[in-house]
């Protein structure tokens, strides 16, 4: 954490991934599959739990996303925020965290204690950082779900991507199951996407 908050500091304006790999845009393999309910069960129980405890937000998940991309998302033009993180094991595939840029803003000020200003000061290097610190607490929570239930596996390094009205295509025999959450009006998207037996 001491290592978000220099980056704080640095006044880095551009869009700097820091130690983060290039993200990956299709499922990896995998050994098995997982049922809808639990998925679920683990991303609700993951997200509520790292945004109660170390962003102190309460979030909760809302009805079931009955399309993609999700009105919420799709009706407002403001840029978003992408971290993605991986789990490789028995069963194996990508998490997408799908933050609007100013809940990405608000997301890094209260995990690192920084004001509004602050964070602006700091740039795109220190939300990115942020961003990419929250969705691997995120996903380490649902893959330690998984280990519980029977299934290890572990997790790749994160990634972040940056854009306008961002989708992730899942391509050949790959699974998708999408949640949306509110944050106080605020919205998070948790895409997940599972290579299924072929």
């Amino acid at each position: 954490m001491q290592r978000l908050r220099r980056n704080a500091r640095s006044g880095n304006k551009g869009v700097n991934p820091g130690p983060f790999a290039p993200i990956v845009h299709h499922p990896m393999p995998a050994t098995q599959e997982i049922s809808e309910s639990l998925v679920r069960e683990n991303i609700s129980r993951a997200v509520i739990n790292v945004f109660e405890t170390m962003l102190h937000c309460p979030i909760s998940l809302c009805d079931p996303m009955e399309s993609w991309p999700p009105p919420a998302a799709s009706a407002v033009a403001e840029p978003q925020i992408v971290g993605a993180v991986g789990f490789l094991g028995d069963v194996n595939g990508l998490i997408y965290l799908y933050f609007q840029s100013s809940f990405a803003s608000n997301c890094t000020g209260k995990i690192l204690g920084l004001d509004k200003r602050e964070v602006e000061e700091g740039g795109a290097g220190v939300v990115n950082d942020a961003i990419g610190e929250i969705t691997n607490m995120i996903v380490g929570n649902f893959k330690n779900c998984l280990c519980d239930a029977g299934l290890p596996c572990k997790l790749t390094v994160p990634s972040i991507l940056r854009g306008m009205d961002l989708k992730i295509n899942a391509t050949g025999h790959a699974i998708r199951h999408s949640y949306l959450f509110d944050a106080g009006g605020h919205h998070l998207v948790a895409d997940i996407i599972m290579k299924g037996d072929q």
